[in-house]
């Protein structure tokens, strides 16, 4: 008798995944909705556990049941819109930690250089600066486990170092020539949503936010009430790439800039109890001084919030690109194996009305919608974007923008293509730029320091030394040098590295200030505050 062809795992998996798929989503459907479930739930419900129970108890292999709920679950979302997704109980800590605010760890901020972990900064207040651990040091094994020389990734070094609050990991240091041991309490570590706050010049403050977190209306607070007593009678908020996070926190920043009862955002869902209908209050910190707002096709969702209230409102100049476009609400339940389920529950519509939300009928399309923007020229002209006029709307003095696909700004600001340095991207990919920058930072500390951020700003020059002296980091990253890419954009490779030694010594407010001196968007928005007062006419 000949051996019959055994099944694979996929091709068990797959047909049980696209039968039950269906059947499960619904199935977790009814633990949160507050609605009775219809009739055809009740019945889809009951076939899942019908056919669970024949697998588990009549299917001749032995299959874990839950690793196919999890798939049929993951299938049935795919089906809905592209922003309800499930994550498994195990996957959960990690999902929410950018969400959060902190996490847990020992606190380094680090690099992996010639395959040796580095600590590129203790980070403040955490517990490797609390023992002593300095920037420089290389990190040689952990809880007694080899980790140089081996290929360690990023992924794997977060692995190790992260874990529960008050549990303890140990380190061995290479410190110049010195071993040093130290056992290190795990602890929160907090991560910010504010990137940086400075002031431009007299009148002009800058804040760059990156994400819409548990702490981010704590930190805005705080940023916000440093500039003013540094004199700050003009604003840049900068929301370029920053991908969204808690609606509250979007409302939040919104009534700092706006006077009492203006509509902020409404949403619109099946579950009405669900629904939000917020406007300002009275406690604003910075309801009129000047605003300008940054955007491009990387801010989404709480970012377009916050950007459409401040427009519809004419609040705030909008400059940028137009931004991503997503204007579906998620919010997440809880099920009973402690994994989470994050569901699209509303729309969301700006004061004015709007609904941003780009089409999802075609799911490659939508993930492939910003480089087809790229590929049309809508990131190099205005033009190009061709605008839906049944899904015109008026802001509050009566200028038009439009619904259908993100928030366009009210100046455009085309993408510089002269900052496109392939050779740059590559010291940058392989951390040639970072390992060089590391080195020069820890060998000119005390100088540097000792002259200060002002004077390294203005007189601090990169000259052709240290660039070769990184091009040598790169030959032996394996990055080819192209001596014709680094003459043609010499002045931009001198000011990225200027920028990242700039970080190693006083972090974001040494890397801010400089590298937005190649920020277009950011250079053209300063010069536009005298436009403000157009936002009073009915036309922009």
């Amino acid at each position: 008798m000949s051996e019959q062809p055994k099944n694979t795992p996929y091709q068990i998996r797959l047909p049980l995944v696209l039968c039950l798929g269906l059947a499960a989503g619904v199935f977790i459907g009814t633990s949160f909705n507050a609605r009775k479930p219809s009739r055809d739930v009740t019945k889809d419900v009951q076939k899942l556990r019908e056919v669970l129970t024949y697998i588990d108890t009549k299917y001749v292999d032995d299959i874990k049941t839950d690793k196919l709920v999890d798939e049929s679950i993951r299938h049935l979302l795919s089906k809905l819109d592209p922003h309800s997704h499930y994550i498994a109980a195990s996957d959960r800590v990690a999902a929410n930690e950018e969400l959060r605010g902190n996490f847990d760890g020992i606190g380094v901020e680090f690099n992996i250089f010639q395959d040796t972990i580095v600590v590129v900064t203790p980070l403040s207040g955490g517990p490797s600066e609390k023992l002593g651990i300095r920037s420089g040091d290389k990190i040689v094994m952990v809880d007694d486990e080899n980790v140089a020389g081996i290929g360690i990734t990023t992924q794997d070094v977060m692995r190790k170092l992260k874990g529960p609050r008050g549990s303890e990991v140990r380190v061995t240091i290479l410190r110049g020539r010195q071993v040093l041991d130290y056992n290190i309490v795990r602890d929160k570590i907090p991560q910010f949503s504010i990137d940086v706050s400075y002031m431009v010049n007299a009148e002009i403050g800058y804040i760059k936010l990156n994400r819409f977190s548990a702490t981010t209306y704590e930190e805005f607070s705080k940023a916000l009430s440093k500039l003013r007593d540094q004199g700050m009678k003009k604003l840049v908020l900068d929301l370029q790439g920053n991908g969204g996070g808690y609606m509250s926190m979007a409302i939040d920043l919104a009534d700092e800039f706006l006077s009492a009862d203006k509509k902020i955002v409404y949403t619109d869902g099946k579950d009405k109890r669900l629904n939000t209908n917020a406007s300002s209050t009275t406690r604003g910190s910075f309801e009129t001084g000047d605003l300008i707002i940054l955007v491009n096709e990387g801010s989404a969702s709480a970012s377009e919030i916050l950007a459409g209230a401040l427009q519809d409102n004419d609040r705030a100049l909008i400059v940028g690109r137009r931004t991503f476009g997503k204007g579906l609400v998620q919010n997440p339940f809880d099920l009973s194996d402690g994994s989470e389920l994050r569901l699209t529950i509303s729309r969301y519509y700006t004061p004015s009305g709007r609904s941003i939300q780009k089409p999802y009928d075609d799911d490659e399309a939508y993930s492939l919608d910003i480089i087809e923007r790229y590929k049309k020229g809508e990131f190099f002209s205005a033009d190009s974007i061709k605008l839906n006029d049944s899904l015109k709307y008026r802001t509050l003095n009566g200028r038009t923008v439009y619904g259908g696909g993100g928030i366009m700004p009210d100046y455009f600001v085309p993408l510089d293509t002269s900052m496109n340095s392939h050779y740059l991207n590559a010291l940058y990919s392989s951390l040639s730029i970072y390992e060089y920058a590391f080195n020069y930072a820890h060998h000119h500390k005390d100088d540097l320091e000792g002259k200060g951020f002002e004077q390294f700003r203005t007189k601090f020059v990169v000259t052709d030394q240290m660039l070769n002296e990184l091009i040598s980091i790169g030959q032996r990253n394996k990055v080819k040098p192209d001596y014709k890419d680094l003459q043609r954009n010499k002045k931009i490779f001198q000011l990225h590295v200027k920028a990242q030694i700039a970080r190693r010594i006083w972090g974001n407010d040494g890397l801010f200030p400089i590298i937005n001196e190649t920020n277009e968007i950011f250079l053209q928005s300063i010069k536009l505050f005298e436009r403000i007062p157009e936002l009073n006419r009915s036309t922009m």
